[in-house]
């Protein structure tokens, strides 16, 4: 749901966007639907709806939604039909945004998503405009108090981590997505637990706003936030820490 960008880091320290959890169980039952439907109900055999449900579960979704959003994906109850798609575009100060979509209203949603990227001082783009900015990555945050830095990252290498990066308050470790669940499993083994962990689009580069720019986007991406068909956004956009305590 919160993709990835320096902005997973800014939304978890802005706590007040945490309490919508009517909005996460929404995107997440989708979620499990769509890879219930693609997959299999299965969860041992379906990786992609493993994930889903632990994510779920992170949020302390009921095990009844998770069941029925299960049945609803295989077609064991009856429900909506959802569609995949990304759409693309720039915010303030020509950042990069790019979103998963899952709907059952493709017309609507566009329309609902352009009119709110113009309101924000944004615009869409064509397909491909910024997808070539970002690579698919797992990234697993570890808060700076959880682990020590060379012990984080001697654990991380050995289960199969790319890199891992300083991220302020947290480490980032990287991963290729085949290897996410593996490193995941081996943090946890030692008792380092994620601050929050998915396989997601990585910025290959940041862009750096401050003051109205600043201001805009994270209006712009808190907007975002709020439309429950958007079940990803990925920006490449960073700010000033102290800039953070204030917006």
């Amino acid at each position: 749901m919160s993709g990835h960008s320096k902005w997973a880091t800014i939304k978890h320290k802005k706590a007040a966007t945490d309490a919508k959890r009517g909005k996460i169980f929404t995107r997440l039952i989708k979620e499990i639907a769509i890879a219930a439907r693609a997959g299999g109900g299965d969860v041992e055999s379906n990786p992609r709806l493993r994930t889903a449900v632990l994510a779920a579960k992170a949020e302390n979704m009921p095990s009844d939604n998770i069941k029925r959003a299960i049945q609803r994906g295989t077609g064991e109850l009856p429900g909506a039909i959802y569609e995949e798609f990304s759409l693309e575009g720039y915010g303030p100060g020509g950042v990069a945004v790019l979103m998963d979509i899952t709907t059952d209203n493709r017309n609507r949603t566009v329309s609902e998503i352009r009119h709110m990227m113009s309101k924000n001082h944004g615009n869409m783009g064509e397909a491909g405009c910024v997808a070539w900015m970002f690579k698919k990555s797992g990234s697993i945050s570890v808060a700076k108090s959880a682990a020590a830095e060379d012990d984080l990252l001697a654990i991380a290498l050995e289960a199969g981590a790319d890199d891992m990066r300083d991220d302020g308050s947290s480490w980032e470790v990287l991963t290729a997505p085949d290897a996410f669940e593996a490193v995941v499993n081996a943090l946890k083994s030692h008792k380092i637990e994620p601050e929050n962990a998915e396989v997601a689009m990585i910025p290959q580069n940041y862009i750096k706003l401050a003051g109205k720019d600043a201001e805009q986007m994270v209006k712009l991406l808190d907007a975002i936030d709020e439309s429950e068909d958007i079940t990803h956004v990925y920006s490449n956009f960073d700010m000033d820490e102290e800039q953070l305590a204030t917006a």
